[in-house]
């Protein structure tokens, strides 16, 4: 495991002027990341990127949720992207997997975790976090986010941001887990949106659910709206 990752040594910056020298090439590093993630995932087909804690473990409920969801998915047509780590990631990629499906594990370089789960039947490890997030967005129709920490409420907040911009189409986020993620739906309604901080068409953006088979409806009927619109026929 690395003692330092290259995210950090891009960004912490502390010898003045190196980075004239040194920030220049690292770009052709960055570009070819990119290369590897669209080409690996350039032919991938419809997917979901479904989101959780690495500290869930194996026999615990999200983590059997996970499966399901995981399963799920790809049973209604989906390949599913996850972090490639251990916890609600590994449960998402084992469903996947044991469903018969394509189960994409995109890894990262971190201190913590070293390589991928063994049920990511295509993985990619990535050095940069940009490069991983783009990543998955860009081949999702729809995010999927289980009980997580910090790294799971950074992707929630990234989509968030990205279609309340305009900078992605919007598409379908679902939160499973109705009790867990009460207490952050209260706070985004009574405190950001009485704040005039959040509009509700913001929080509508979010959809919460303990059922999976609910979960999986919205994101179809996202699908086949949004190939309705585009002119797409239903066989197509």
């Amino acid at each position: 495991m690395p003692v330092s990752t290259t995210d950090q040594r891009l960004l912490e910056g502390r010898e003045p002027g190196g980075w004239v020298h040194s920030d220049p090439w690292r770009v052709m590093r960055i570009q070819a990341e990119f290369v590897e993630g669209f080409g690996g995932l350039a032919e991938l087909g419809p997917a979901v990127s479904v989101f959780g804690s690495a500290r869930t473990r194996a026999g615990h409920p999200t983590y059997e949720l996970a499966e399901s969801v995981g399963a799920a998915l790809v049973e209604a047509g989906f390949a599913v992207i996850t972090g490639g780590g251990p916890g609600a990631m590994e449960g998402a990629n084992k469903g996947a997997a044991e469903a018969g499906g394509t189960s994409v594990g995109l890894g990262i370089e971190l201190p913590m975790e070293s390589g991928l789960n063994e049920f990511a039947n295509l993985g990619i490890n990535f050095r940069y976090f940009f490069v991983r997030k783009t990543m998955f967005v860009k081949y999702a129709e729809g995010f999927v986010v289980l009980p997580g920490g910090v790294g799971t409420l950074d992707e929630l907040f990234e989509a968030l941001t990205l279609i309340q911009t305009g900078k992605i189409t919007n598409f379908p986020i679902v939160l499973m887990g109705t009790r867990f993620w009460a207490p952050l739906l209260d706070w985004l309604r009574d405190t950001l949106m009485v704040e005039g901080m959040l509009s509700p068409q913001d929080l509508d953006l979010l959809r919460v659910t303990d059922d999976v088979a609910e979960a999986v409806g919205w994101i179809v009927t996202a699908q086949a709206e949004r190939r309705r619109v585009a002119g797409f026929s239903p066989g197509s």
